[in-house]
Formats: C-alpha cells, structure tokens, sequence
C-alpha cells in the first residue's frame, strides 16, 4: 500500500515536471515569436523610413535640379536680353555715325565708347569702326574767305569744320583708352589693353598716342596734318608707317617698338626720334625727310636698313647705338650728317654700308650697362675730295 502511493507521487512528480518543463518551453518559443515579430516590424520601420529618405532625397534632388535648370534658363534668358541690348545699342550708334549732322555723328562716338568700356568682349569692335570712319575719304577745310565766296562753298566749310572735330574727337577716343597709365603693370579702368589699330590710309589731324600702348598698327599711307605725337608709344607688334605723309611735326621720342617698325617710302617733314628703341628690323628704305631729322640716343637692336632714303636737312645720329646689319647704301644726304658718340656692336656683318667718311673703329670694347663689345663710330680718312654728301656710300 505504502509503496503504491509513493509510486503514483513519483507519476505525479514528474507529471508535473513534464507540465512545467512544456510550459517552459512554451514561454520560450513566446519569447522569441515576440523577439522575432519586434525585430521584423523594426526592420520594417528602418525599411519605411530608408524608403521615406530615399523619397525625400529624390525630390530634393530633382527640385535642385529644377532649381538650378530655372536659374540657368533666366540667366541665358538675361544674356539673351543683354547681347539683344549691346547689339541693338551697337547697331543705333554705327548709325547714328552715318548722320549728315554732327552732333548726332558725335553722339554715335560716345555711345560706342561707353559701349566698349561696358562690354569688353565689344571692344576691338568699336575700335575697327572708329578706325574704319577715320580711314573714310577727308579733305581739310583750309581758310575761309566769308566775304569772298558764295554761300554754297561756305556750307561746305562749315561742314567740313564740323567733320574735323567729329574726326579729333574719334581720335581722341581712341588715345584715352589706349594709356595704361603711369604703371603698365597695373593698368588703369579705361584701358583697352591688346588692341589693334588699322588707320592705313586715313587722314589724321593733331593725332596725339603718346605713351599709348598698342599691340598692331598700320598707319601705311596715311596723311598726318599737324603735330603729331608718338612719344612714349611702346608697340607691342609690327606698326607699319610705309608710305605715310607726315605734313608738319612728328615726334616717336622715347617710342618702343617691339616687333618690326616699318617706314620705307615714307616722308618726313620734321621728325625727332631721340631715345627710341628698336628690338626688331626698322625699315626706312627709300623714305624722305625734307627738313631736320634727329635720332638721337636711338637705340637699333636689329638691323637699321636706309637704303635710298633722302635727307634733305640736317641729320643727327649722335649716341645712337646700332645692334646689327645697318644698309646706308645710296642713300643722299643734302647737308652734313653727325654721328657723334655713336657706337656699333663688335661682329656687325661686314656687309653693312655707312655714309661716306664714316667706319666703325677698328678697336672695340665693353660699355657699361650693356652686352657684348662695341666698337665707336668714326670718321675716316678717304680718298674723295670736297665735302659732297651725294649718297656715295662704301661697303666695311
């Protein structure tokens, strides 16, 4: 009997151990369902919201898209309106250059001016045009005698009287944007720098650039009334003056000319050159000088060609300084010619021709300041009699 009842105990023991372990086991497999149905629903909160950033993103992305889409339309919209503008500006002032008034031509020169300085890409532009209205047909008014001519001929006077201030005042125009100002290095708002000129051909009154900086010029069969003034002008090119007329005063003093400086068949009235420098070949071939010319201190990197020119004034080379090949050959001299403390650089080419009585020194020697050696240029005794200066030239 004892024993029966501690054996339905042990049944009962492990009934219950059996029960509690089930009811473990049960809690544990809740536990990790709800551990599990948690992790999904996180995992499916970090999905909802990645795919909330990503459409967030993407919206951003294309409302900046659009932004910058708008802004790059108004701005091709804005430059649309301003090259409408400059054109149009541009296309009203050139006209207004073709008015048979004044005044309204004048005002075509001021409103292309403020138009270049406003618009550098327009500047070269409008310095072709005022250039290509200097280069147009021009005959000087000359003297008026009221009381003495019909009125038809004081209208055209007058008319001409106005076209030469239009004319000065495209001249002017020109100079004041062409000045670097006092340092090049930082040149000044108004400068237009690399430009060109072409005035080949044009009829220039009181024509004023000194110390202009320039990059190409042709002034090739241009007629220059008046003073006119090149003093300081570094050219930074080939400035071609072939053919040109200069009518009264012309004065390169101090001038730079960079690249080749060409003046053959040109004249001269009176012309000062002292204290220019040449870095490329100066042609002067064939030209005239009818009254005194001066090139003083000179400075003739390159070679210095004079072949048949005519000097019918003075002439003075005093301390001019000459770097290669120098061509005086039939050249005529009316007067006397100076080469006073002039020098000519040891190995200039022995084919060089200089005027009639004058050879470099057989010594040579430094100078300070400069490079290479030099040899003084000297008058010579030869065996032609008198002092007749007709162009009789002997090779060195």
């Amino acid at each position: 009997m004892g024993k029966k009842v501690t054996a339905q105990l042990d049944a009962v023991k492990v009934a219950a151990s059996i029960v509690v372990a089930g009811g473990g086991l049960f809690a544990l497999y809740l536990a990790t369902r709800r551990q599990q149905t948690q992790e999904s629903e996180l995992k499916a909160r970090h999905a909802e919201l990645a795919q909330r950033d990503r459409v967030q993103a993407h919206t951003e992305q294309v409302a900046e898209a659009n932004r910058v889409h708008a802004e790059r339309v108004a701005d091709d919209n804005r430059a649309d309106a301003e090259a409408r503008r400059v054109t149009d500006l541009f296309a009203k002032s050139v006209e207004q250059l073709g008015s048979d008034k004044a005044p309204v031509r004048l005002g075509g020169l001021y409103a292309l001016e403020r138009l270049a300085q406003d618009n550098s890409h327009q500047r070269q532009t409008v310095v072709n045009v005022l250039c290509a209205y200097l280069r147009m047909p021009y005959t000087l008014p000359g003297d008026s005698d009221a009381d003495n001519t019909d009125e038809q001929t004081r209208i055209r006077h007058d008319e001409r009287v106005q076209e030469r201030e239009v004319r000065l005042t495209a001249q002017r125009v020109l100079s004041a944007h062409l000045r670097p100002g006092d340092d090049s290095s930082k040149p000044v708002g108004t400068f237009w720098e690399e430009t060109d000129l072409d005035l080949a051909g044009a009829t220039l009154v009181d024509f004023d650039l000194a110390h202009c900086k320039l990059r190409r010029v042709k002034f090739d069969r241009a007629s220059f009334f008046g003073e006119t003034s090149f003093n300081n002008v570094v050219f930074e090119g080939t400035a071609l003056f072939d053919d040109a007329i200069f009518n009264d005063l012309v004065s390169f003093s101090e001038a730079k000319f960079v690249g080749v400086a060409g003046f053959a068949c040109a004249a001269f009235d009176v012309v000062g050159l002292k204290k220019a420098r040449f870095g490329h070949v100066a042609m002067f071939g064939s030209a005239t000088f009818s009254e005194g010319v001066r090139f003083d201190e000179v400075i003739f990197e390159s070679d210095a060609w004079f072949r048949d020119a005519i000097f019918l004034g003075y002439v003075k080379f005093n301390r001019v300084s000459f770097g290669r090949f120098v061509e005086f050959g039939a050249v005529t001299f009316r007067n006397s010619i100076e080469f006073d403390a002039s020098v000519v650089r040891h190995r200039v080419p022995a084919r060089s021709s200089w005027p009639e009585k004058w050879r470099p020194s057989e010594q040579h020697g430094p100078i300070e300041g400069r490079e290479g050696t030099w040899h003084d240029l000297v008058i010579v005794d030869t065996d032609t009699s008198g002092d007749d200066h007709n162009g009789q030239v002997s090779p060195s």
